[in-house]
């Protein structure tokens, strides 16, 4: 008889098991409900953590920023590095946008409900092509002990983490590795429609790094001279030669902004340093900046741009200009940002012998630009690349 009892009993173990369970689910709070700090304490009494960390880890992420200091763990500064990175090196920056909270607290919620911490991370970092494959490249060179190498690519890695901040909302983008000297332009999902070479600043005149967006395309513009160009470069040529000027098409203009006739300059009585007019070339295929110009915000006076020495991008040797960025597909380049045919791919084989004034196309929507210096890069094809130290700066700076 005791033993049936025992029996008995055995058949509301299960029953029992499941009531415990019952009642320790009501109890747990609903991710959507929990505070940030309430999601960060769960996630980092679980292995979960440490998983993250390590994912972190191979995505090129400084894990010891992110280490667990007295039981408490940064869940959501880490998260947030893996989506959108820091801010790499950059002389200027138009507008650091904000990043996106509700990806992250998405992250977060996701990773309380036990999904698989990889999973989690495809929606949080960038979908970029170029993205994965420099993932897989970071692993591969990591196994193979070559340090110094994984840390160029973990640079990059975060550039395109940044990248994903910047973009959010728009429809493409333009990057220009000034250290490679070419320029890619993507979709929104980091898919590569158009690349191209570039020629870049020369050491003594680099290109500076820059994270901003374009506003127009100007077809025929002119050439309004750099100050730095006009002391060192144009005003000693115009003084010792007066045929210089109107030999190169470069017009002296006043503060009213009107042509002023250089003969009648007394130019032995001025000095580069204290020239009070500015010169402008005029526009046409002997322009400095050829038939197009893209401008870009920013207080540097750097642009995109044609060129009227075109057979520079046939060489290797591409760091040239004096700080802007000449394009070698510039017709494709401008429609590209437009976001349709502003121009005719004839454009640039059109007869030019006489000057055209400069019509300015604003741009419908503002298209984030980035300059720049990346020490290596994926191809199309997923290709490793590396990238000469053409500026002399080499520090790995993740």
């Amino acid at each position: 008889m005791q033993m049936l009892s025992g029996l008995g009993k055995a058949r509301y173990i299960p029953l029992l098991v499941l009531f415990t369970l019952a009642i320790m689910q009501s109890c747990r709070k609903n991710p959507k409900e929990m505070t940030n700090e309430q999601l960060a304490e769960a996630i980092s009494n679980k292995k979960t953590y440490e998983e993250l960390l390590t994912s972190a880890g191979d995505a090129g992420v400084d894990i010891k920023k992110f280490e667990a200091k007295d039981g408490k763990a940064p869940v959501f500064a880490l998260l947030e590095e893996l989506a959108f990175g820091h801010k790499p090196n950059i002389r200027f920056t138009q507008k650091q946008i904000k990043v996106d909270t509700s990806l992250i607290r998405d992250a977060a919620e996701d990773l309380v409900k036990g999904q698989p911490v990889d999973k989690v991370l495809e929606k949080l970092e960038p979908v970029f092509p170029v993205y994965h494959n420099l993932k897989i490249h970071y692993d591969r060179l990591l196994k193979e002990q070559k340090k110094d190498s994984a840390a160029y690519v973990a640079q990059t890695l975060n550039a395109y983490r940044w990248i994903h901040r910047q973009v959010q909302g728009a429809p493409r983008f333009v990057v220009v590795n000034i250290r490679g000297a070419y320029l890619t332009a993507m979709d929104s999902a980091g898919q590569n429609v158009l690349t191209m070479r570039t020629v870049v600043g020369k050491r003594d005149t680099p290109t500076p790094t820059i994270d901003t967006y374009a506003t127009s395309i100007v077809t025929h513009p002119y050439w309004n001279v750099p100050k730095s160009i006009a002391i060192k470069e144009i005003f000693p040529k115009a003084a010792a030669n007066q045929e210089y000027l109107a030999k190169n098409r470069i017009q002296v203009i006043g503060k009213d902004g009107q042509a002023i006739d250089p003969s009648e300059l007394e130019w032995g009585e001025l000095t580069a340093e204290k020239f009070p007019y500015r010169f402008r070339q005029e526009t046409g295929e002997d322009n400095s900046l050829g038939l197009l110009k893209v401008e870009i915000k920013n207080p540097l006076a750097i642009y995109l741009h044609d060129t009227n020495a075109r057979y520079l991008f046939t060489s290797n040797q591409r760091w040239r200009s004096h700080g802007c960025v000449r394009v070698q597909r510039p017709t494709d380049l401008a429609n590209y940002m437009a976001g349709t045919k502003l121009l005719d791919s004839d454009f640039m084989t059109e007869p030019d012998t006489v000057s055209h004034p400069p019509k300015w196309h604003k741009l419908k929507v503002r298209v984030p630009v980035f300059l720049l210096y990346l020490p290596a890069d994926c191809t199309p094809k997923g290709d490793l690349m590396y990238f000469p130290d053409v500026y002399k700066r080499e520090t790995p700076n993740v």
